[in-house]
């Protein structure tokens, strides 16, 4: 079981940590052989749905890689799945819903989750994890916004047609989905960290596909809901979605310790926008890696150097990790970012860090929640 304390938590608390920690979002999965001789065929769903099968495939890329932190293998449609609604996960291209969501009598099939009932696999494989692992795991859920594009588009989309129709049709309406949706990732989260995970991280995958007004207005207060409701929890929350680039201060305010940055805004920069009070996670490129170990390695090297000379950086992806990726490339950078990677910044974090009474430099996630939810 690992201490309560880790080079990961302390980043994502802007504490000094010994050194930069590195996790890769997708870490377990398609690319690791070791993966695809135990999964065989059958649907991902139900391999999460096998408790002792999903607890080795999370162990899978710590074992090989050395990360500082696991992340659950499941997927941000367990809950609705768990709850009735029809939905596949179609290899190549992902959550494919059975019946769209196209009006007010579809909201009758989002009832609550229930997690000891409805997902008992996933507290079990927690559990089991937590027993096992000597680094921290990460809970996750997907944001209210993402999951309601996939029930509205039947699936994966690039233009968000229906999603954004929607949205300004019957502004009501979609507020009551993402309202029943950030009820599905509260349950699922809180039951998570209470059976024993110590960081959560919200997926707002395709956030990026709003214009700053609409994600204030449509995606922001359900996820700034789902965030608030896990603050007396005191465990870290990472918030990520994929060309967020325009939006990383609101990704932030929604309640976030952590603020995920894609591969397509420097860290300096992403620092500029969201200010002292968040750590940063990212940011390379995953093509990159397929690029193999020098061009990874180089690009690991200059993100090190963006991120330097304060606490509070998790390095990782802008986003997951590509099938085609040479394990060996990801074992090599986890070695460079180990080595190289440290903090500049002093035990006393600087004028500039944000303080809480009970926890010192930046650890007041919590509080940060509480004045969003007031």
């Amino acid at each position: 079981m690992h201490a309560a304390r880790s080079p990961f938590l302390d980043a994502c608390r802007s504490r000094p940590a010994e050194r930069v920690p590195i996790w890769f979002m997708r870490q377990a999965g398609r690319s690791l052989p070791e993966y695809r001789a135990l999964r065989g065929g059958g649907s991902i769903l139900d391999a999460i749905r096998r408790p002792e099968l999903a607890t080795e495939i999370t162990l899978q890329p710590v074992r090989r890689y050395g990360v500082d932190a696991a992340i659950l293998f499941s997927d941000i449609v367990v809950p609705v799945a768990a709850i009735g609604v029809g939905v596949e996960i179609v290899p190549g291209r992902g959550p494919v819903i059975a019946d769209r969501f196209e009006g007010p009598a579809d909201l009758d099939r989002l009832r609550p989750l229930e997690p000891e009932q409805d997902t008992p696999y996933v507290l079990e494989t927690v559990r089991a994890l937590v027993e096992e692992l000597d680094v921290p795991l990460i809970g996750f859920a997907g944001a209210p916004f993402t999951i309601a594009s996939y029930l509205v588009e039947g699936g994966p989309s690039r233009e968000f047609a229906r999603t954004k129709a929607l949205m300004h049709t019957d502004p009501a309406l979609w507020a009551a989905l993402v309202d029943r949706l950030a009820d599905l990732a509260i349950a699922s989260l809180r039951s998570q960290v209470l059976a024993g995970a110590t960081a959560v991280q919200l997926f707002d995958s395709w956030a990026g596909a709003l214009t700053r007004r609409d994600y204030e207005r449509f995606a922001l207060p359900a996820s700034r809901r789902v965030l608030s409701a896990l603050a007396d929890l005191d465990v870290p929350r990472i918030h990520f979605g994929v060309g967020t680039g325009e939006l990383l201060d609101l990704i932030g305010a929604a309640g976030a310790d952590v603020v995920g940055v894609d591969w397509r805004v420097p860290l300096d920069t992403a620092r500029a926008r969201v200010g002292p009070a968040y750590a940063l996670q990212g940011n390379l490129d995953p093509a990159i890696c397929l690029a193999g170990a020098g061009p990874a390695t180089e690009e690991a090297r200059r993100i090190l150097a963006e991120a330097r000379g304060r606490p509070g950086h998790v390095f990782n992806l802008g986003h997951g990790v590509l099938p085609g990726t040479d394990p060996d490339v990801l074992a090599r950078l986890v070695d460079v970012v180990h080595e190289e990677g440290r903090s500049d910044a002093p035990v006393d974090a600087g004028p500039d860090a944000p303080v809480d009474a009970a926890h010192g430099p930046a650890a007041g996630a919590a509080g940060r929640g509480r004045e969003l939810s007031a």
